[in-house]
Order: C-alpha cells, then sequence, then structure tokens
C-alpha cells in the first residue's frame, strides 16, 4: 500500500453510493488518474467542496500496490486548493461553456490512465486561469486551447504554408483531411476557401498572438471556430457533447 501526492485539475465528478464519488482529475505527474473521495457528499464536507470542476489541487492519494493506478481505484485522502479556477468561470455561461469544452477535451486526449502528459496538464492550466481572469473572450481562449491541445498531440494544423507539399503561404484553401492550409495544385475535395483573415487568426491562436486576436472581427472569428471544430472533431473522431454549447 502506497501513499502519493500530485496537483491536478479537477476533469468531472460522478456520485458513488450515498455519499460518495468517483473525482477524474488530470494531474502533473501521473496523467489522467480517476480516484475515490469518501464523504465528500455530506453536506459539511469541506473536503468536497475543494474537488468540484475546475479546481486545481494539491492531492494525495492511497492506492493498493506500487503503482498509483492500477486494479482498483485510489483513494483521494486530503486535498489542498491551488487555485479555485471555478469562482470565475461558473457564474458566467460563456466562460462556463467554453470551460467545460476544455475539460472534456483534455480527458479526450488522455485517454490512458496513469501516462504523464505534461504538456497537455500545463495547456489546461493556464486556460483555465485566463478564462477564469476574463483577460480574453472565452470563445478565443477555447479555440487557442483547442489548438494547441492538437499541436501537442501531434495534430498541428497549418494556416501559412502548404500542409502537403510544403510551399510557402498564404494559400487560398483548407483541407482538414490535408491537416490545413494546402495550395492550389494539392487541394482535394471538400476543401474550403477561408477567409485570409481566418486564416491569420488562427495563426494567432496557435501562436499566442493575442493583439492580433483580439482585434480579429466577429465574422471571421465565427468562420475559424467552425474550421477549428471540424479540425478537431476529425482527429478525435467524434465531436466534443460539450462544443454545442458554447457561445460564438
Amino acid at each position: 500500500m502506497s501513499l502519493f501526492r500530485d496537483d491536478g485539475i479537477v476533469l468531472r465528478t460522478q456520485k458513488l453510493g450515498e455519499a460518495d464519488r468517483i473525482i477524474t482529475l488530470l494531474t502533473r505527474g501521473h496523467g489522467r488518474v480517476r480516484a475515490v473521495a469518501r464523504g465528500v457528499r455530506r453536506t459539511k464536507s469541506k473536503f468536497g467542496a475543494r474537488l468540484e470542476p475546475f479546481s486545481h489541487v494539491d492531492v494525495q492519494f492511497f492506492a493498493r500496490g506500487s503503482e498509483l493506478v492500477g486494479r482498483g481505484l485510489p483513494l483521494c485522502t486530503q486535498s489542498e486548493t491551488i487555485a479555485p479556477y471555478g469562482g470565475g468561470i461558473v457564474t458566467d455561461y460563456a466562460r462556463y461553456t467554453a470551460g467545460t469544452a476544455m475539460l472534456e477535451t483534455a480527458e479526450r486526449f488522455t485517454d490512458h490512465e496513469g501516462e504523464p502528459a505534461v504538456q497537455q496538464y500545463l495547456l489546461l492550466v493556464g486556460a483555465l486561469r485566463t478564462l477564469a481572469r476574463g483577460e480574453h473572450a472565452p470563445h478565443l481562449v477555447l479555440d487557442a486551447f483547442l489548438l494547441r491541445s492538437l499541436a501537442v498531440n501531434g495534430y498541428a494544423p497549418s494556416f501559412d504554408a502548404c500542409a502537403k507539399c510544403g510551399m510557402p503561404g498564404p494559400n487560398r484553401f483548407f483541407s482538414v483531411a490535408s491537416g490545413g492550409s494546402v495550395c492550389v495544385d494539392c487541394r482535394v475535395p471538400g476543401s474550403v476557401v477561408p477567409s485570409p483573415q481566418t486564416l491569420v487568426l488562427l495563426g494567432a491562436l496557435l501562436t499566442g498572438d493575442w493583439e492580433t486576436a483580439d482585434a480579429c472581427e466577429a465574422r471571421y472569428v465565427r468562420e475559424g471556430s467552425g474550421l477549428v471544430s471540424a479540425y478537431l472533431h476529425w482527429h478525435l473522431e467524434r465531436g466534443l457533447r460539450s462544443l454545442r454549447y458554447v457561445e460564438k
């Protein structure tokens, strides 16, 4: 029997029995972890208040064996709040829906429990912090998070050079199946012709150029969100349930 300590973001919770919950976290050192938290649904439980979605927490686990993720679920025996991002997110519908889509994305990209996913973890922490502080429009923060999550998982789209032959851009066409922007010689059936400003916006979100992104017109933001959603859907093989509720 072993004790483990890690910090993580609470992705979701599920009821278990009359007073317990199963907590799903994305942790720094162990990737996605599911653990049982005893008694957290009782009214007087301060422990449970720290283990709500969006919370950044320092958690202690008790596991049967030498590995945190094994045959049975570990117990979450102690937690301390690092940052209560939920307080700045759940009171605003646009932030809440964007944040929920981020949590679902992080869980989908970490489908193997116990495997470290440090880059995905750091992306999620940074995105939730930005969202909670209201530094940028929620849908822009979400699209930036989705694009960077795709990139760190090996699916970085191209918004300038041709994704197939490498011809320097800007290129007119965009193909989800081909990996982003494509030249006239490499275009395939189903390619679309987005506005040049939309591709500039998406490139800015991917690289963190917030000055360009914040100044973009709403019509290009909407078009960009559609491309991001289609690209994510292609690589995840099915869409995010929470994405349909996001305000554009």
